[in-house]
């Protein structure tokens, strides 16, 4: 491939990207940076956890990405008494023309394909597990029988981190399967004037549909493609070996308030998040910037703090970002 074929389909991906961003942003005001994580997620083919705390526009931003593409959506409120078969669906009896009654499969609501699992945290956790197949596998599993689910496939969820009272913490094997976790914080004073003037106003903006399921998975086999280094691909399993505690890269912060550190799955997080990116930017490879970029939406919930750390009240991110500044982009 010839340096301007390269350039030109960095350039389509990127204003096909940016097609989607516009009409999310006709509807979400500011969030920015939330915006890109998730649609890095989309064009990655990965899952999106969103946490915070009610009425910044978490559920409505998920809403928002299904009008701007034409996917089948469906939402799914997590409550504790929800079960398993509630989400996947479950065999029932029928009949048939010539009165045989015969064992059918009805889909539940996580046939579609983006999933809004809004408040996931307030679900037991034999609910929660019953996501991840869907999550890992694309597939369902009911009877015996493996259901597949349509491409492409998204998880969205929400969690709310107060009013803990009946929720049940999301466990560390669940979290890994989430690509990036996403923290939405709350608007400036700009940002709320806005949200103001359009919600009290009687204005009520709505997305257009700009990309169909066929054009996600052509730019997701595009990313894929992106060139990496071998340097900056070493760099990334530095950063994530950086996170075991007495490992060979633990920095000092990593053996003082890590209990356990990233899975192999924070790795591909950081090189496939690296790479849209890179297509952003114009480039057909990652750079070391672009890992550094998506370093603490990719590893914030893969990382597990001591007892020490939670004393302390040391967030996940300020460990993060120690030791993403103590690891050198290239070995001496």
């Amino acid at each position: 491939m010839s340096a301007d074929d390269i350039k030109q389909r960095a350039e389509q991906f990127r204003q096909a990207y940016q097609r989607v961003y516009d009409e999310i942003a006709k509807v979400i005001v500011g969030h920015s940076d939330i915006i890109h994580g998730v649609l890095t997620c989309l064009f990655v083919g990965g899952h999106a956890l969103l946490e915070g705390v009610p009425g910044l526009g978490k559920t409505l931003l998920v809403r928002t990405l299904s009008e701007a593409l034409d996917l089948k959506f469906n939402r799914i409120q997590f409550t504790p008494d929800l079960m398993p078969a509630d989400i996947m669906g479950t065999n029932i009896i029928t009949e048939t023309p010539d009165g045989k009654r015969v064992f059918s499969f009805q889909k539940g609501p996580l046939f579609a394909q983006i999933v809004l699992a809004d408040e996931i945290n307030r679900a037991t956790p034999k609910t929660q597990s019953a996501l991840l197949e869907a999550m890992q596998e694309h597939s369902v599993t009911v009877g015996g029988q493996i259901h597949r689910l349509e491409e492409p496939f998204f998880v969205m969820a929400t969690q709310n981190p107060i009013e803990q009272e009946g929720t049940y913490p999301l466990p560390e094997a669940q979290l890994d399967r989430f690509l990036f976790k996403l923290i939405v914080n709350y608007s400036g004073r700009e940002e709320l004037a806005t949200i103001l003037e359009r919600t009290t106003r009687g204005e009520s903006p709505h997305a257009a549909k700009v990309m169909d399921g066929s054009a996600i998975q052509t730019w997701q086999q595009l990313v894929r493609e992106v060139i990496v280094a071998a340097p900056v691909q070493d760099y990334a399993i530095r950063l994530v070996l950086a996170t075991h505690p007495e490992g060979e890269f633990a920095t000092p912060e990593t053996n003082r308030y890590i209990r356990f550190g990233s899975s192999p799955r924070g790795a591909q997080a950081l090189i496939l998040g690296g790479k849209v990116r890179a297509l952003l930017e114009g480039r057909y490879n990652v750079s070391f910037e672009d890992i550094r970029r998506v370093y603490l939406p990719a590893m914030r919930h893969r990382i597990l703090l001591n007892f020490e750390a939670q004393a302390e009240n040391i967030s996940p991110d300020s460990v993060l970002a120690q030791i993403l500044n103590e690891v050198k982009e290239q070995l001496a």
